[in-house]
């Protein structure tokens, strides 16, 4: 029980970092989370914490090689 909670007020912040998703919405998947890391054990665990780093690597790169847009080449 706490577990969820915990998940939820972790879920309601992290939702305020990401677009198109809002506090309600964070929180539920912060619960649903919990629910799936706690099933996964151990190694389900490391998988998707180097799942997300791959990840974020990735979309960091490649919003590194997309050129900026500035608004100043359309008049």
């Amino acid at each position: 029980m706490i577990g969820k909670i915990i998940g939820a007020v972790a879920g309601n912040q992290a939702a305020k970092h990401v677009q198109g998703i809002d506090g309600t919405g964070g929180a539920v998947l912060g619960v649903v989370a919990t629910s799936v890391l706690k099933r996964l054990g151990p190694v389900g665990l490391v998988a998707a914490a180097v799942g997300g780093y791959a990840l974020k690597r990735y979309s960091d790169r490649r919003r590194a090689a997309q050129p900026a847009f500035t608004g100043a080449e359309h008049p």
